[in-house]
């Protein structure tokens, strides 16, 4: 099969013809209808990623059908058109025993503990409970798009940040899980602010729904106006960008006893920001994390988009080809993307 392929951190990946892979006795081997770019992506092709082992595949947002099953599959057959979580459960942990497969104590991920969707074909381990059936009118690209950014938007805005009709809700970037999560916020009820440094992102998030927009540039205290806009600040807040910079404007621009979520990734030198630990103690605010959204969850995600209430094909940037996906993967740090931008051609 044609796969992109890491040989080393930060060196421009290939496109080479590698073996097929094989279904794992617990698993399934999808053929890629289409896969998404995300930052993600380029955090493992730096090197940031201590569960890359080079030679390496990436891709994790993926849509597709299934081509073969292990011997210990039961609910899936070939044919079946399939998406997965980027983070699967392995079943037995505490934690997946809790239904909260997304922190699994030993979670397979696609293009980071094993290769990825990167390629014609991809092994999915732990697909009993893992794998999230597609409804057949929902066509692969926009279904890829969902993997990732959507879904842990899904999650980090209704179910951490616990969104309710009439609240304020900040997003901090206007990449795709910041305009996922404007969509979804919306779709809840939510007033939203938008912040970004792009004027065309800022454009998006409009369109999108956004009531208020910040340009951070523009702006020399971002905590300060977003909560001048919305009367005191906001209800929930989510840097959706992960930087220590939108992470402590994220947390300053809270109300009392509001909630931030960290669903952009604190990578390297970044890793350990600081935190205005003071307000957050004097204002009773709740910090929470947001790391995708288990197989389970994924109906009443699914339901929204089949009833019209969220629209994730609004999202949908560039579509190219494996190929093409090798330069919009090493050039992902400038930040030029325009919404979701998804491989659907692969040889």
């Amino acid at each position: 099969m044609k796969a992109v392929l890491i040989h080393a951190f930060n060196v421009r990946p290939e496109l080479v013809t590698v073996p097929d892979p094989a279904a794992p006795d617990d698993g399934v081997v999808v053929q890629v209808g289409a896969t998404g770019v995300c930052r993600s992506d380029w955090h493992g092709w730096v090197g940031h990623d201590p569960d890359i082992t080079l030679p390496h595949v990436p891709g994790h947002e993926l849509a597709g059908t299934v081509v073969a099953v292990g011997r210990e599959i039961r609910k899936w057959k070939v044919g079946d058109r399939v998406t997965v979580p980027f983070v699967s459960g392995c079943g037995r942990c505490h934690e997946c025993q809790s239904g909260h497969q997304q922190v699994c104590d030993r979670q397979f991920q696609p293009g980071f503990t094993h290769w990825g969707s990167f390629a014609e074909y991809v092994a999915l381990h732990h697909a009993e409970q893992n794998l999230v059936a597609l409804p057949d009118d929902l066509d692969f690209v926009t279904a890829a798009s969902l993997g990732c950014r959507f879904a842990t938007s899904f999650r980090a805005v209704v179910h951490q940040g616990r969104v309710r009709a009439g609240e304020w809700v900040a997003v901090h970037g206007c990449g795709g899980v910041g305009l996922s999560a404007i969509m979804i916020a919306k779709a809840l009820g939510a007033g939203v602010v938008a912040v970004d440094i792009d004027e065309t992102k800022l454009g998006l998030a409009r369109q999108l729904g956004a009531d208020i927009l910040i340009d951070s540039r523009a702006t020399p205290d971002v905590a300060g106006a977003v909560r001048d806009s919305t009367g005191g600040g906001v209800h929930v807040s989510l840097d959706a960008l992960g930087h220590p910079e939108t992470c402590a404007n994220s947390i300053e621009n809270l109300r009392t006893r509001g909630r931030h979520v960290q669903v952009g990734l604190l990578l390297a030198e970044q890793r350990r920001p600081p935190i205005p630990m003071d307000r957050v103690i004097a204002r009773e605010l709740e910090l929470y994390g947001s790391h995708g959204m288990p197989a389970h969850a994924y109906p009443e995600m699914l339901g929204m988009i089949r009833r019209g209430a969220l629209q994730p094909e609004r999202l949908l940037g560039q579509r190219v080809s494996l190929e093409e996906s090798i330069d919009v993967l090493v050039n992902m740090n400038r930040f030029q993307e325009r919404g979701v931008t998804v491989i659907d051609r692969f040889v």
